[in-house]
């Protein structure tokens, strides 16, 4: 098996409105039974991730918070990546009234149309931070800090360096993590500036074109 890792986002790609169906959970068990190792590689948060997919336990490591926390769900173990912003900013957006604001370990999330205001506070705070969109949902995290940083740290730690990554997603959030994958995949739903970088895309749209992915590793076609 050329690809011995296949890292890949949640939602829109392995899930379908949070959902995994069961024919790709079948075909990840029937991966990881043929020796791969699954890692997602996502933008929620761990708690919301546990609540939302009962199945983390096919993953040898998951990144959350779009690569500020790495958790293995063998051990529980969890590890921060990065340091969180100083209170102040929350601080000051709230005072701007932004809407469904909420804060993780790290990642400071909201919705669209406040990236502008987010982005203009960055720059008045002085902080070193970025924002990073996903569709419609505004995320802001230490410069430097995103999926291929955290995909990164977690082949690292689970001593994974030197195998093999496909790397598959749908959104803008998954270009840093396509980019650093040894070959690179975008579900047939994905936006157009994912399919452009793919080196493949699927013809099914998200689980299914995952299951796409996993045939193709196995039947030795990619």
């Amino acid at each position: 098996m050329k690809y011995g890792i296949i890292a890949t986002d949640y939602d829109g790609t392995l899930a379908t409105d949070g959902v995994v169906t069961d024919d790709t959970i079948t075909a990840m068990e029937r991966y990881r039974d043929a020796g791969g190792t699954l890692i997602m590689v996502t933008g929620r948060e761990l708690t919301d991730l546990q609540k939302t997919c009962p199945r983390l336990d096919l993953f040898e490591g998951v990144v959350v918070e779009n690569g500020a926390v790495f958790y293995q769900p063998r051990t529980n173990a969890i590890k921060v990546l990065a340091q969180p912003f100083p209170p102040a900013f929350m601080a000051r957006l709230r005072a701007q009234d932004v809407k469904q604001l909420h804060q993780g370990h790290v990642i400071v999330t909201t919705w669209q149309p406040y990236g502008e205001t987010v982005q203009t506070t960055i720059e008045e705070l002085g902080l070193d931070a970025q924002v990073i969109l996903n569709k419609r949902a505004v995320m802001v995290l230490p410069t430097g800090v995103n999926k291929a940083s955290g995909l990164a740290a977690a082949l690292k730690t689970l001593d994974l360096e030197t195998v093999k990554v496909a790397g598959i997603g749908d959104a803008e959030n998954d270009v840093d993590l396509l980019q650093s994958a040894d070959v690179s995949v975008a579900v047939a739903n994905a936006l157009p500036r994912l399919k452009a970088i793919a080196d493949k895309v699927t013809t099914q749209s998200r689980g299914a074109g995952v299951q796409e992915l996993i045939e193709f590793i196995l039947s030795g076609l990619l």
